[in-house]
């Protein structure tokens, strides 16, 4: 028998489309116990209330308020679970459109095969008209196969061994408990620490690649610059995490695999744009380690 699965979706100024995603859930083969949305600016929701009535046919839709200053990625998630009774918690972003209506029940059906698993993630899938760079990325990140990752593939998986995405994933709610949940105060890599909090004490995570939704950004590389700034705060803030994984190796197989992806399918062109995309990567990273260290310098 299936367990009740709950589903949480962080909001900021949403457009029709977060409906569109909500309506694929509920009409799902496995349907969501309750969607909790826990939304961040209340004026926006409540205007999209107003102009679209199609949550009205649902009884099931919770919608807890936050201001701004109370948003961050790890506090705001772990908060979510006090609203939820169900065994299962599903974390989503309002830009993630599930592919198909066996999002949830793909995302459940690992737990049911192997007590060990702490949490679940889903493939994602370039939107239609990403370009041929984020589609790259994509395929990098979410292959084909599914993957289990513990504590014995440090050595051969390194940082992917904790990598996984609250774009989509799904937590067991017992080991979530036992584990305190998402850490708060946390920007960015809130699901990474998670999942290293969990491989460390001995359970497993899960890539389940039948489980996936339509989720990409073509970014430009100020975008790259600013999110991979807050990238590297996140990992100076959490040696105890990326330390003994640094991420530079998988950075430069990613580069390493663009490059030839984009020379064999005939988009030479766009090598300049991606080498410029590799660079504000690179300088935010950096640069995000660099704020960090010299905070604990100016502390001292």
């Amino acid at each position: 028998m299936i367990k009740t699965a709950d589903v949480v979706i962080l909001t900021y100024k949403p457009d029709p489309g977060l409906f569109d995603i909500i309506e694929k859930l509920e009409n799902g083969v496995v349907p969501p116990g309750k969607i909790i949305l826990m939304n961040t600016g209340r004026q926006y929701l409540e205007e999209l209330l107003d102009s679209d009535s199609r949550l009205e046919g649902f009884d099931n839709i919770e919608i807890h308020h936050l201001k701004e200053e109370e948003f961050d990625h790890g506090g705001t998630r772990k908060n979510a679970a006090r609203y939820s009774d169900a065994a299962f918690l599903i974390y989503m972003t309002m830009d993630a459109y599930p592919a198909d209506e066996h999002l949830i029940e793909k995302l459940i059906a690992p737990f049911e095969k192997d007590e060990s698993i702490a949490v679940t993630y889903a493939r994602q899938l370039p939107r239609k008209g990403a370009s041929p760079i984020e589609r790259y990325n994509r395929l990098f990140n979410y292959p084909e196969g599914d993957l289990k990752k513990t504590k014995a593939d440090k050595e051969r998986l390194g940082i992917k061994t904790y990598f996984c995405s609250d774009v989509c994933a799904c937590y067991r709610r017992d080991i979530y408990d036992e584990l305190g949940g998402h850490t708060d105060h946390t920007n960015f890599n809130e699901d990474m620490i998670y999942a290293h909090k969990a491989v460390e004490r001995g359970y497993s995570i899960y890539y389940a690649s039948e489980a996936a939704v339509i989720h990409s950004h073509d970014y430009s590389v100020m975008e790259q610059y600013r999110r991979n700034i807050e990238l590297g705060r996140s990992q100076a803030e959490h040696p105890e995490v990326f330390d003994s994984v640094p991420s530079e190796g998988e950075g430069k197989r990613l580069v390493k695999g663009c490059i030839s992806y984009l020379l064999k399918q005939g988009y030479w062109y766009l090598l300049p744009e991606f080498i410029a995309q590799c660079a504000g990567r690179y300088l935010g990273y950096r640069k995000g380690k660099k704020d960090v260290r010299d905070s604990r310098i100016r502390r001292k």
